[in-house]
């Protein structure tokens, strides 16, 4: 994600986007986690609980690898949440709704922030063409850019977290309606998987990045509409 602006030469937005990024990720991957554990306790699993993980605090959470991985190219992984299935009252679907949690709590962040960047971006602009360039419109600026790295950010975890393949949140989802021999015969070979998933990624990510993209579209999608109803009515006021 991040060494696109390296790419383009751009190495003051580099910089500034690595420091805006280091608090969305810390916040990211610990309320993924933390949501994974904190319905596994709600559906009977206390073992996230007993473990300290269901916690706001990064240092819980990160895995060195993959923060630095999502850092620079925008994927990447923290320590899974240990979820012992047995021990939920419903195993079935207390694996299919922890699971959920991670991507889903992610999503809602995201839109969050898209909303918030629409309204900060639009007054951005409306500062900018009253009084130019100023103390005021650079921290909207640089407010309103912090606010689309976090939806961005939010927005590429969530959906690359949904992704059917093994060890993502959405192959547990899915493979929880498969046959048990089925499931069991897949998830021997998670940690193979997973390697030749993130090689394939990696590859992928050089040349086009589809959860960027996704993850523009959706950011669009919540903040255009804001960023419209702002502008249009200080227009009216005028």
């Amino acid at each position: 994600m991040l060494l696109s602006f390296l790419s383009q030469g751009d190495f003051k937005s580099f910089l500034i986007s690595m420091l805006l990024s280091l608090p969305v990720i810390f916040f990211a991957l610990s309320v993924h986690e933390s949501a994974h554990g904190l319905v596994a306790s709600w559906m009977g699993d206390q073992t996230a609980r007993n473990l300290g993980r269901i916690t706001l605090n990064p240092l819980k959470h990160i895995d060195p690898m993959g923060f630095l991985s999502m850092l620079l190219f925008g994927i990447g992984w923290a320590k899974p949440v240990p979820i012992h299935a047995r021990n939920f009252r419903n195993p079935k679907w207390g694996f299919v709704f922890s699971s959920l949690a991670g991507p889903l709590s992610n999503f809602l962040l995201g839109i969050f922030n898209a909303l918030l960047y629409g309204f900060v971006y639009a007054r951005y602009v409306l500062l900018f063409y009253q009084s130019g360039d100023s103390f005021h419109t650079t921290v909207l600026f640089w407010l309103a850019r912090f606010l689309l790295i976090g939806a961005m950010i939010n927005f590429i975890y969530s959906v690359f977290n949904m992704i059917p393949i093994p060890p993502y949140d959405g192959s547990r989802i899915l493979f929880a309606f498969l046959p048990t021999k089925t499931y069991f015969a897949v998830m021997r070979y998670e940690r193979q998987i997973m390697i030749a998933m993130l090689i394939i990624l990696f590859i992928v990510f050089y040349f086009f990045s589809p959860f960027s993209w996704v993850a523009e579209k959706l950011t669009n999608l919540f903040a255009e509409p804001i960023y419209s109803l702002v502008i249009k009515s200080a227009l009216k006021n005028i």
